[in-house]
C-alpha cells in the first residue's frame, strides 16, 4: 500500500472539515416569542399523534438540517413548513445555546419572533402538527421546572473481547447522565388549536394542562435564564 507523502498529507488536513467521528446527525429549532393580549408569549407546538417520532409531545417548531442548510436556515425552513406561516412574518433574532446530546446528535436554537398577524392567518402542517399554543414568558419565567437526573451507563457488546482491553478481564466505563426538566403549564389561556383564530380554544385542551419537558423544556430554561435579569 502507498503511503502518502508528507505534503500530501499536510494539504488533506488543512482542507478537511473538522466533523464528530462516527454516525451523528444535526436538528435545528426555533424558540418563537408572540405578542398576544399586550404580552410577549412563548410558542409550542403539540407534535401529530400520527408521527413516527415523538408523537403528541409538546415541541419547537423544527426538524433535521438537511444537506447545504445552515442551522439558521433549516429553522426557519421547518417554521415555515409547520406553522405554515409566511417567511416574512419570522424574525430570526440571533442564535441561542444548543444542546450536544448522548444519544449522537446536537441540537441548535434559534430566538425568533413571530408577526401575531401572519400567525392568526396561518394553516399549520395536519401531519406534523396537532395544534399549538402560547405560553406567557412571564408565566415561564416565574416557574421553575421540575429537574430529574438520568444516569447514562454503556451496555457493552456481549462478544467484547475484555481480555484485550484489561489485565482485569473487565473496565470501568465511563457513565454519564442526562438532565430531565418538566414545566407544566395549565393550559388556561391562550391555547390555539390549528387553523384556530388567536385565542379561540383556548379552554379546549385535554385535562387543562400541558407538559413541557426533555430538551424542549432545557432549551426554554436556557433561555429563560439568559433574559431573566436583563
Amino acid at each position: 500500500m502507498k503511503i502518502p507523502a508528507l505534503d500530501a498529507i499536510k494539504n488533506a488536513a488543512r482542507a478537511n472539515t473538522p466533523k464528530p467521528i462516527g454516525e451523528y446527525r444535526y436538528y435545528s429549532v426555533l424558540l418563537p416569542l408572540v405578542f398576544h393580549g399586550g404580552a410577549l408569549h412563548v410558542l409550542y407546538e403539540l407534535r401529530s399523534p400520527d408521527l413516527d417520532v415523538q408523537p403528541g409531545e409538546v415541541s419547537f417548531p423544527g426538524g433535521a438540517i438537511e444537506a447545504g442548510e445552515t442551522p439558521r436556515d433549516a429553522a426557519l425552513r421547518e417554521t415555515v413548513e409547520e406553522l405554515g406561516i409566511s417567511a416574512d412574518g419570522v424574525e430570526i433574532v440571533g442564535e441561542l445555546d444548543y444542546l450536544i446530546t448522548y444519544s449522537n446528535f446536537t441540537l441548535y436554537c434559534f430566538l425568533g419572533v413571530l408577526d401575531a398577524d401572519a400567525l392568526a392567518k396561518a394553516v399549520p402542517s395536519a401531519a406534523e402538527v396537532a395544534e399549538y399554543f402560547l405560553v406567557p414568558l412571564k408565566w415561564l419565567i416565574e416557574n421553575e421546572p421540575e429537574v430529574y437526573v438520568n444516569r447514562v451507563v454503556p451496555e457493552p457488546a456481549k462478544d467484547l473481547p475484555f481480555e484485550k482491553l484489561s489485565p482485569r478481564g473487565d473496565y470501568n466505563w465511563r457513565k454519564g447522565f442526562s438532565t430531565v426538566m418538566i414545566y407544566t403549564w395549565p393550559g388556561q389561556v391562550t391555547c390555539e388549536a390549528a387553523g384556530a383564530e388567536m385565542g379561540e380554544a383556548a379552554d379546549k385542551a385535554p385535562g387543562g394542562t400541558r407538559v413541557i419537558w426533555g430538551l424542549t423544556a432545557r432549551l426554554t430554561k436556557s433561555f429563560v435564564d439568559l433574559i431573566r435579569d436583563v
